[in-house]
């Protein structure tokens, strides 16, 4: 029922600073929290950030105040600004829904591949 697409991600330097976008499509009315996750080579995905239909947003304490997510009010576009980037933020950026279609279905994108050189 819902759809996820990423984009924004790249090769930036160490400082530097990016942002993701996500463009969820279907139906949108289902979801009722949408967040970004990350996944670096051979490590487990994580958190990153979430923000509630109302705006409430919760972040991973280490990425706090470099991190902020957001959304357009249309609530069908939610967004990742990245600042003061360094390599260890280079990982593969998802996405994600969480929705009451089908048992809370939670839905991914695709992912968008940031890499940050030193």
């Amino acid at each position: 029922q819902v759809q996820l697409v990423e984009s924004g991600g790249g090769l930036v330097q160490a400082g530097g600073s990016l942002r993701l976008s996500c463009v969820a499509s279907g139906s949108i009315s289902s979801i009722y929290l949408m967040g970004w996750y990350r996944q670096a080579p051979g490590k487990q995905r994580e958190l990153v950030a979430t923000i509630t239909n109302g705006g409430s947003t919760n972040y991973r304490d280490s990425e706090k105040g470099r991190f902020t997510i957001s959304r357009r009010n249309a609530r069908n576009t939610v967004y990742l600004q990245m600042n003061s980037l360094n390599p260890d933020d280079t990982a593969v950026y998802y996405c994600n829904a969480k929705t009451t279609v089908n048992r809370y279905l939670e839905v991914w994108g695709q992912g968008t591949l940031v890499t940050v050189s030193s």
